[in-house]
């Protein structure tokens, strides 16, 4: 038998249910909001490049630890090496976990001294994690003159470059304000792997990028067609343990800070990140997924059998990285903004 509801009985349950339905809701969207989605995975480099490589790689195993297991799309977005992806991600994106972005490791630093182009604020974006921890290097022509970081005092090397905010102009330029060598730059090329066509071809003598750049030319070094011949890391480097360090050219404790300011970006390897305001919950997802996916035996596995550096990195690292950039003295970035490209 139906008993009758008085208007009071009929409000509470449709506030219960309404309740229930919210609860419900709220229970399925962690686990399920990613379930029959895309995620839109913005490069900030071009097609081939090291950082596009790690991003595709991650793109096929990440969707196995992320529940609901929706698919991948990369998108490359290499103009002004990486800012215009940057922006791109920070202005337009949604703020939902559904577009995230490979940044460089440049980033960071270029924003925390107030490059003009960048709108990007590093310390809103939600860091997820990084991979590889890349050396950079500085290699030549087997027949160009500088032999040695010494012979770069006395003579010039002309090196290929992406152009300003990226590593191979970012490197040269500063060694060259900082210590006095003399690179001299040519920019333009699209990226590593043009540059390195143009020192086959003899049009430019040299490159000063990651280590990783050059895993796929490992013939071309050991035929003595490149020679690295320099590192632009402090700590030493176990794949090249005998390349001389640039910072033993370094004459004072200040041309060192200089350097170890600029270059700290090798710490943040190749980041990921989300927008800001994305649901906290959402963060925790993406989070776990890509510590887990980075250490996926068989991504690794094939990330080792094509020499790709894909060494997780933390995202309480990253933003510890993106904190103490912050807190570097203004005197010290007005400095800096003096020797880095398109500071000055």
């Amino acid at each position: 038998m139906r008993l009758p509801q008085s208007g009071t009985t009929r409000a509470v349950i449709a506030a219960l249910s309404l309740g229930y339905l919210f609860a419900a809701a709220h229970a399925q969207s962690a686990p399920d909001f990613y379930k029959g989605r895309q995620i839109q995975l913005i490069v900030g480099y071009e097609a081939g490049n090291d950082y596009d490589l790690g991003a595709r790689m991650l793109a096929r195993y990440l969707p196995r630890h992320i529940p609901g297991q929706p698919t991948i799309i990369v998108q490359n977005m290499p103009q002004a090496a990486g800012v215009v992806a940057a922006n791109s991600l920070y202005v337009r994106a949604p703020r939902d976990g559904t577009v995230m972005a490979s940044l460089s490791r440049n980033f960071a630093s270029q924003a925390a001294m107030g490059q003009p182009n960048i709108e990007a604020d590093p310390r809103r974006l939600i860091w997820l994690g990084a991979t590889s921890f890349p050396g950079r290097v500085c290699v030549a022509a087997g027949s160009a003159k500088v032999k040695t970081p010494a012979d770069l005092f006395t003579q010039e090397l002309m090196i290929g470059s992406v152009g300003t905010g990226s590593s191979t102009s970012i490197v040269p330029t500063v060694l060259n304000r900082v210590l006095g060598t003399k690179f001299r730059l040519i920019e333009g090329y699209r990226g590593a792997q043009d540059i390195i066509l143009a020192m086959e071809r003899g049009e430019v003598e040299g490159m000063c990028s990651s280590l990783g750049q050059f895993r796929t030319h490992e013939r071309l070094i050991r035929d003595g067609k490149l020679r690295i011949i320099l590192r632009a890391e402090e700590a030493a480097m176990p794949e090249i343990p005998d390349v001389p360090s640039i910072f033993d050219q370094a004459k004072s404790t200040e041309q060192r800070q200089l350097m170890r300011f600029v270059f700290s970006s090798t710490e943040f390897g190749r980041p990921y990140v989300f927008p800001p305001d994305v649901p906290a919950e959402r963060v925790e997802i993406m989070r776990k997924a890509f510590a887990e996916a980075a250490q996926d035996p068989e991504l690794v596995s094939e990330a080792n059998r094509i020499k790709l550096d894909m060494t997780y990195r933390p995202p309480d690292h990253l933003e510890r990285l993106v904190g103490h950039l912050y807190e570097t003295p203004p005197e010290q970035i007005e400095t800096i903004k003096k020797i880095v490209p398109s500071l000055r």
